[in-house]
């Protein structure tokens, strides 16, 4: 088993992925390697993603696999353009600024000491751990 553990400029670390409701509160997680790159696991956390939902995320996520998979679930993408990018559809700075939304949960889950150091070396007891520490500041 993998062990989400990646090693980068930064030393070894791992990647933290999260899908959210609008009000900011964790619904689901996934770890990967620190070097890992972020648009490939998209579409595992958003497998269950319903229609009609709007879907914000990071530059990192800007691929059009990605927003086709999100159009194809019914959903609209509100993603921000990388610089590079040739062809620039529409795109909501004013919707994204509820992404802060995301950013304030993760801050959230790394006061717990735990989370940010990541103390467990099993990356099942580290995805455990998130998820406690997800219920105990979220759904408690």
């Amino acid at each position: 088993m993998a062990q989400a553990i990646g090693v980068s400029r930064g030393g070894r670390n791992t990647k933290i992925h999260a899908l959210s409701d609008g009000a900011g509160r964790p619904i689901a997680f996934l770890l990967t390697g620190g070097n890992a790159a972020d648009a490939p696991q998209a579409a595992v956390l958003l497998e269950d993603l319903q229609a009609g939902a709007m879907v914000m995320a990071d530059k990192a996520y800007d691929a059009n696999a990605i927003r086709r998979f999100i159009e194809s679930r019914g959903a609209v993408p509100n993603i921000p353009f990388k610089a590079n990018r040739r062809w620039k559809g529409c795109f909501s700075p004013f919707l994204y600024r509820a992404r802060n939304a995301v950013e304030r949960m993760f801050c959230r889950l790394k006061d717990f000491r735990r989370i940010a150091t990541r103390y467990d070396k099993r990356a099942d007891n580290f995805l455990a751990a998130i998820h406690i520490a997800a219920l105990i500041a979220y759904w408690l």
